[in-house]
């Protein structure tokens, strides 16, 4: 071969890069909605279709059928996170039990957990009244430890989520259980969690907009919003006069005017492997369908679709300077490195299988890592998002309180602890992403610690670089 001659991809190298998400390019792009046609009037008007805005309108529909209901989207239904996460249909939350303890009492915060753990049956229970096929399957969440370090940190998991009401869900296994369910080289155990599910993200997605357009809300796609004010929401399509704004842009909050330090897009990358042929998935067992995910602190997130690939998620490149967004949800090489060291290093297996799509997408993170949910009765003008990367969950549960904040509703929903929640703004640039980026080098350089043979405890950086970033 001459020196010129083109190199032939490696075996793993993704034959699809980005175009939004594997999940998208399963089913199909979506036939495109008509933008706002002008200026016009409604009840509520929703700003983002992902599944915040979607959930929200399909709750308001459904407590008053009279509200004019409006949806507007840059893109199309289920663009962002939506349409690009794990499928971890999960019962779970980003926040810190301690911190809302101490702000709104132990009572309240065990409502939260049992609020949030209700959510895995009411999206199931929806799904099914709708018809919507989203390749819901129901199973255990799977998080494994993989060094003793990663054990300590299980084990200290385990207690925090059942002293705060979580004890009917929670479990250990050994190396020798964990082995049976799915081979992974070196679990020393794992934290199961019940009553969780797996789910196709853009599946749901698009069957939920279908569903809402049912319930008479109309969804403008390709509409980007310039401007937002109480009563009014300026679009380069013409602007709207609502009595409500609710803004459910999450991850995409950022690229608002005046929103630029609210919440951070964090990103967040997955590759998906080809299919598996029965003899790899007889080595490695998985029969139980679960979603799994370690105990490292630089963590992952995975899942066996339904067509028997395995998707592996995880942290890139996490933060790119002055909060800007992926073009079209393409990872770049080195993050594709990573995320398929890490796939052959839990399933060494796959390394001859060659991985079929590589896709990236942002998630919100507040300052102080928690979600948060509001509305301001003076302005009409509320909000939720800041999910953290567990969002499919949180976003049912966002819907429902948000829907009933809006419509001035007392509920138990209005009462739990995220509601309200204020939070300083992100530092400006470049201490944020100075921040950030310290924080997932350090979370990066304690993995490798706890690694090293004779390592017991988990190391100090991680707590360190958690604490830099407000998370800790």
């Amino acid at each position: 071969m001459s020196a010129n001659a083109p190199h032939s991809p490696p075996a793993t190298a993704p034959r699809n890069i980005g175009g939004v998400s594997f999940w998208h390019a399963e089913i199909g792009p979506p036939t495109p909605r008509a933008p706002l046609p002008g200026p016009t009037r409604a009840d509520v008007c929703i700003i983002g279709a992902g599944y915040t805005g979607l959930w929200t309108a399909w709750y308001l529909k459904r407590a008053r059928p009279d509200l004019k209901v409006i949806v507007v989207e840059k893109a199309f239904a289920g663009f962002g996170a939506s349409g690009r996460n794990g499928g971890w249909l999960s019962g779970g939350f980003a926040w810190s039990h301690r911190r809302y303890a101490a702000t709104s009492g132990a009572a309240a915060v065990r409502a939260m957990v049992q609020a949030m753990n209700g959510t895995v049956d009411e999206v199931i229970g929806i799904a099914e009244a709708e018809g919507i096929e989203a390749d819901i399957r129901r199973c255990d969440e799977l998080i494994v430890a993989t060094n003793p370090a990663q054990l300590a940190r299980m084990r200290a998991e385990a207690d925090t989520r059942r002293h705060w009401g979580e004890e009917g869900r929670i479990r250990l296994i050994g190396g020798d259980e964990m082995a049976t369910r799915i081979a992974i080289p070196g679990a020393l155990g794992a934290m199961v969690v019940g009553n969780t599910a797996r789910i196709q993200p853009a599946k749901l997605a698009r069957g939920l907009a279908q569903a809402v357009e049912r319930a008479g809300v109309v969804i403008h796609e390709g509409t980007c919003v310039t401007a937002l004010s109480p009563g009014l929401v300026e679009t380069d399509r013409g602007e709207i006069r609502a009595k409500a704004v609710l803004r459910c842009t999450e991850g995409f909050t950022a690229t608002l005017p005046g929103l630029g330090r609210e919440w951070l897009p964090l990103n967040s990358a997955q590759i998906v492997t080809r299919p598996l042929p029965p003899e790899i998935w007889a080595k490695i067992g998985w029969q139980g369908h679960e979603i799994l995910g370690d105990f490292a602190n630089s963590y992952c997130y995975a899942q066996r679709s339904r067509e028997g690939r395995i998707t592996m998620g995880a942290r890139g490149i996490p933060y790119r300077f002055g909060s800007r967004i992926d073009r079209d949800g393409a990872p770049d090489g080195e993050t594709i490195r990573r995320l398929t060291a890490i796939l052959h290093r839990h399933f060494p297996q796959t390394r001859e299988v060659g991985i079929d799509h590589a896709w990236c997408g942002v998630l919100g993170v507040p300052r102080d890592w928690c979600a948060t949910v509001g509305f301001d009765p003076a302005t009409g003008m509320g909000w939720a998002g800041g999910y953290v990367g567990v969002g499919v969950s949180t976003s049912n549960l966002a819907g429902r309180t948000l829907a009933d904040l809006a419509l001035g509703v007392e509920s138990g929903l209005t009462r739990l602890p995220w509601v309200n929640r204020r939070m300083r703004r992100w530092e400006p640039e470049p201490l944020r992403w100075l921040g950030v980026r310290g924080m997932y080098a350090l979370l990066n350089a304690a993995d490798r610690a706890e690694a090293r043979p004779g390592a017991r405890r988990p190391s100090w950086l991680a707590g360190l670089g958690n604490r830099l970033a407000g998370r800790g």
